[in-house]
């Protein structure tokens, strides 16, 4: 049986040569994003990964120019190209192409190597701000509230305002959350941002690079004076703007003069941002206020059940005392020591991740008390 087909159409010569004029504009688009400076749009990449996130922007711009200049120069030639004709009767419809399966399989692979490119790009970056845990990492905290953001460091007592400082070269994990409202951090330079919400604490990672000064930008309306918690706009007959905070990027020494002066400055203060580092003693562990801690802090993961019992992370009943489990879950001994060694520096594996101390917000009495709680877990 002989399938009725409609007529081939030509797409004439005018095609072609359209086609050729939206090459070369293509090309001429792509060749302005790969080379014209970031800066022009941007202020200059003060951290990493933030030349990664300039060159994934460019690949974007760069595609999505090409593509934009080929669908928009197709749409118009062809509303000229396949016009009604006066002769035509007011029934007639269209040219009707179908059953093209070369066009179909190419506009159906290109599309998907394009997807798939832009998602290992993408994820390569993603992964570095969001999972990798550096090595020597500096761990910071920033609290919004309205209309100020404050900073946390460890070993220092309290709350520091004014200015975030860190030192050049040396990575930095940021937990960002908020004392009130939902806000949002963001520096420009370093091409970061995450939103601070009550109650969830949110990770970035990067190394700033570039000794220097960078405003900090709240992008989340948080209430009346939403606008001061940035640095560029100015204050009230332009007078500096008192809500404007900074990002300082410091030399080493310059960075450890800045951190003593803040040591000695609230000294008297409480609320100190915990280690990730050194060695905790766990004399004087309370069990009774790691039983309450546990409730509090461990139970929507952990079961008081057998490690096979298994919420988010491993039953914790007998962890320190079981034959059958020798070893904890990072594959070290099942002993206090080594136990104090998760709670305090988080894990992260094949059972999933587990946030550090300054990430759960329990101190080195608070670690001390909870291995007392485990180690009376038989």
């Amino acid at each position: 049986m002989v399938e009725n087909r409609a007529a081939v159409v030509s797409l004439g010569r005018g095609f072609w040569t359209v086609t050729v004029v939206l090459g070369l504009l293509s090309i001429v688009g792509i060749y302005y994003w790969i080379t014209a400076p970031m800066d022009r749009i941007m202020p200059v990449v003060g951290a990493q990964p933030g030349e990664q996130v300039d060159e994934l922007l460019r690949f974007m711009a760069a595609s999505g120019t090409a593509l934009f200049i080929y669908v928009a120069g197709y749409i118009v030639y062809f509303c000229f190209a396949f016009r009604a004709k006066a002769t035509d009767g007011p029934d007639a419809i269209g040219v009707q192409v179908h059953d093209n399966n070369v066009l179909e399989f190419w506009w159906t692979l290109i599309p998907t190597l394009f997807v798939v490119l832009l998602s290992i790009l993408s994820v390569r970056i993603w992964y570095q701000i969001q999972v990798a845990q550096p090595a020597n990492g500096l761990v910071v905290e920033s609290l919004g509230h309205q209309w100020y953001f404050t900073f946390r460091y460890p070993q220092v007592n309290g709350e520091v305002t004014g200015e975030m400082h860190l030192p050049v070269n040396q990575p930095v994990v940021l937990n960002v959350t908020s004392s009130d409202v939902i806000h949002s951090f963001w520096v420009p330079a370093f091409r970061l941002k995450a939103d601070m919400v009550p109650g969830l604490i949110n990770t970035i990672r990067f190394t700033p690079t570039v000794i220097g000064r960078y405003p900090i930008i709240c992008t989340e309306f948080c209430g009346t004076d939403h606008g001061i918690m940035n640095a560029q706009v100015p204050g009230e007959n332009g007078k500096p703007n008192p809500g404007a905070e900074y990002v300082v990027v410091d030399s080493p020494a310059d960075f450890q003069k800045w951190y003593h002066g803040w040591q000695v400055k609230n000294a008297s203060a409480s609320n100190a941002l915990p280690s990730t580092s050194g060695t905790i003693s766990l004399a004087g562990g309370d069990a009774a206020a790691g039983q309450a801690l546990f409730a509090q802090k461990c139970s929507a993961c952990h079961a008081l059940g057998p490690f096979s019992q298994r919420i988010v992370g491993p039953g914790l009943k007998g962890v320190l005392h079981d034959p059958s489990h020798p070893n904890l879950v990072d594959g070290d001994p099942a002993n206090p020591a080594d136990a104090a060694k998760i709670l305090q520096q988080g894990y992260t594996g094949d059972m999933g991740h587990m946030p550090d101390a300054t990430q759960n917000g329990i101190s080195d009495k608070d670690i001390a008390n909870l291995v007392a709680y485990l180690a009376s877990l038989k």
